[in-house]
């Protein structure tokens, strides 16, 4: 497994990570645990060293399983989890900030006891708290640093401006955001902003929640507990309508013996040495497909033709904008 090192702070990670929140969280009912254990353990097999979760997934059943999987591991593998959010009405309901000092020490000591380790290897504010100052954030993840209970911090779904504003008081390791072929808005703003500052990438969501497989289409029935039924993007006209990425990817797929995910992961890859996406998955099969896209090169003239083209695709759906349900 090929090696990438998040920000100036020398984190080193695999190139491709894991993200664990739907083997617990907003993709319908939990996973088996024991078979969840069992993925995540042949993940660290081959290779992966960098595993996401966080205390709202379940909630807190995300990070007990995690902390149970790679309790075997401890000091071969790096575990990020946040802090920072709770939901309002179940899993698919609007999201409440807290990042208090306080609740921010009361997050920390309970994701030490679910992760069954001593100091969190990467923690990231969850989502952005409007009521708490970025730099009163920062100097209290900053005590806990002094305190080696945290050795890196982040930031998730933050603008260029609040990256700044957080690193002039503790310097960011990585930001984590939602981007793939279906959203790129982070190149706008917050990459110049990270190469200018030195903080590694970590995409979520980098197959479109699943989209980029192929695997989906406009027939696809989502189950219950399963945030893409309540998501505009997967409604069957907004499917149909975003078939022309797939045929895009799916073309190049064919001419490097790949999978359209391969593509899509291997495309992210090739964007910036400081990028590291986290698909995630609960089938064995995926997880080795994902690993593949690490070895997938796309030439430059590959990229630049999918960066045009890409650029004139107009997707359809929103990532955030919700069909309206009773919850």
């Amino acid at each position: 497994m090929k090696k990438r090192v998040l920000g100036n702070t020398g984190l080193e990670v695999s190139a491709i990570g894991l993200g664990c929140m739907g083997m617990s969280h907003a993709y319908g009912p939990a996973a088996d645990k024991e078979e969840i254990i069992k993925l995540i353990r042949s993940a660290v097999e081959r290779g992966v060293t960098f595993f996401d979760t966080a205390e709202v997934y379940g909630p807190y059943v995300n990070e007990e399983l995690v902390g149970e999987a790679l309790e075997p591991y401890k000091g071969e593998v790096v575990i990020a989890t946040k802090f920072g959010v709770a939901f309002e009405h179940g899993q698919s309901g609007d999201l409440l900030m807290n990042s208090t000092p306080e609740n921010i020490r009361k997050s920390v000591e309970g994701s030490l006891k679910r992760l069954r380790v001593d100091s969190i290897d990467l923690l990231y504010q969850h989502r952005v708290d409007p009521n708490v100052p970025i730099e009163e954030v920062a100097k209290t993840v900053k005590e806990l640093m002094q305190e080696g209970i945290v050795k890196h911090w982040g930031l998730s779904e933050a603008s260029a401006d609040v990256i700044r504003r957080a690193h002039a008081v503790l310097p960011l390791t990585a930001v984590q955001s939602e981007y793939s072929m279906m959203w790129r808005k982070p190149e706008e703003e917050v990459f110049p902003t990270l190469e200018e500052l030195g903080i590694g990438f970590v995409p979520f969501s980098p197959l479109g929640n699943g989209f980029l497989t192929g695997k989906i289409d406009k027939n696809t029935k989502f189950g219950e507990g399963d945030i893409r039924s309540i998501l505009t993007r997967f409604l069957s006209e907004n499917i149909d309508a975003n078939k022309v990425l797939l045929d895009l990817i799916r073309r190049i797929a064919e001419t490097k013996n790949a999978t359209p995910a391969q593509i899509a992961l291997a495309w992210i890859l090739a964007q910036k040495q400081w990028i590291v996406p986290i698909p995630g998955t609960r089938k064995f099969n995926r997880l080795e497909e994902n690993i593949g896209s690490v070895d997938i090169e796309l030439t430059d003239d590959e990229l630049a033709m999918l960066n045009e083209t890409l650029s004139k695709i107009k997707i359809a759906g929103s990532r955030v904008d919700r069909i309206k349900k009773d919850y």
